[in-house]
């Protein structure tokens, strides 16, 4: 492993010990004083990937999670080559944060495990696939940008993970994550149902990939990449609706660049 590619996943594994830290931290909270609401929630996790990002975005470009990993490397904005490493090292973080979750705060709640709600395993795989898909996507418009992102605009994905927790969260526990799910099950000893997370957001990554194979890519101004990106994926859930919107997207153009290097060399506005 080279210094550098080193150095980044050093930074991812941090950033995905404060993700997975802060947010199910927040719920073990919450089970030891009987239950924290969904906003109260959301909030914590908005905040649990937010801070990551800004602190380590010109790093590494805070992936914090395999699926996000998976999506961008298979769309062609990360060297594929790398993604065993980065996701290596969100893994070790997730471990590392429920540990010390257990040990500082004991492990109530399943230590923040994502478990099926009332209404049972049924609506996981779609629930989660659909929030996951959106999650990758929100990062691939990020990457899709020729200019650096601003502070603002880091704060798409912690929206989008935030939005999760809320309308989704009573039914699934909101993931999104494959090592947020598998650290916080391994260690509580519940794994059960992450079998169902885990295969969600695969999936979710591959279809956010060949998604923004087709609509992102790197020789097109930013603005016109997410635009198109956004469009598409309007047209798409139009016609899983059934509103018959045709969908003309063109063949993903230009050579694959790392991003990664890139954001790091001009840094975030």
């Amino acid at each position: 492993m080279s210094p550098g590619l080193a150095y980044r996943c050093g930074s991812e594994c941090i950033g995905t010990a404060l993700l997975v830290g802060l947010g199910t931290g927040a719920i073990v909270l919450g089970a030891r004083e009987g239950g924290a609401s969904g906003s109260a929630l959301a909030l914590a996790w908005f905040a649990a990937v937010a801070v990551p990002i800004q602190l380590f975005a010109f790093v590494s470009g805070a992936h914090l999670n395999p699926a996000v990993t998976l999506g961008v490397a298979a769309a062609g904005r990360f060297p594929l080559t790398e993604a065993p490493a980065y996701a290596g090292s969100q893994f070790a973080g997730a471990f590392l944060a429920s540990l010390m979750v257990r040990a500082l705060l004991g492990g109530a709640g399943h230590l923040g495990a994502t478990l099926p709600g009332p209404s049972g395993p049924l609506p996981v795989v779609p629930l989660e696939f659909g929030f996951t898909l959106a999650l990758v996507l929100s990062v691939l418009v990020l990457f899709g940008l020729e200019r650096p992102a601003r502070r603002l605009e880091l704060l798409l994905p912690a929206a989008v993970v935030g939005l999760s927790t809320l309308m989704i969260g009573p039914w699934t526990g909101s993931s999104l994550n494959p090592a947020r799910s598998m650290a916080p099950a391994v260690v509580s000893g519940d794994l059960h149902w992450v079998g169902l997370y885990l295969g969600a957001a695969i999936l979710a990554a591959l279809v956010a990939a060949a998604i923004g194979r087709r609509t992102v890519g790197p020789a097109e101004p930013g603005a016109r990449a997410a635009s198109r990106l956004s469009k598409t994926v309007t047209k798409c859930g139009a016609n899983l609706l059934g509103f018959g919107t045709d969908v003309r997207v063109r063949p993903f153009a230009g050579r694959p660049e790392n991003d990664i290097e890139h954001a790091a060399r001009k840094g975030f506005q």
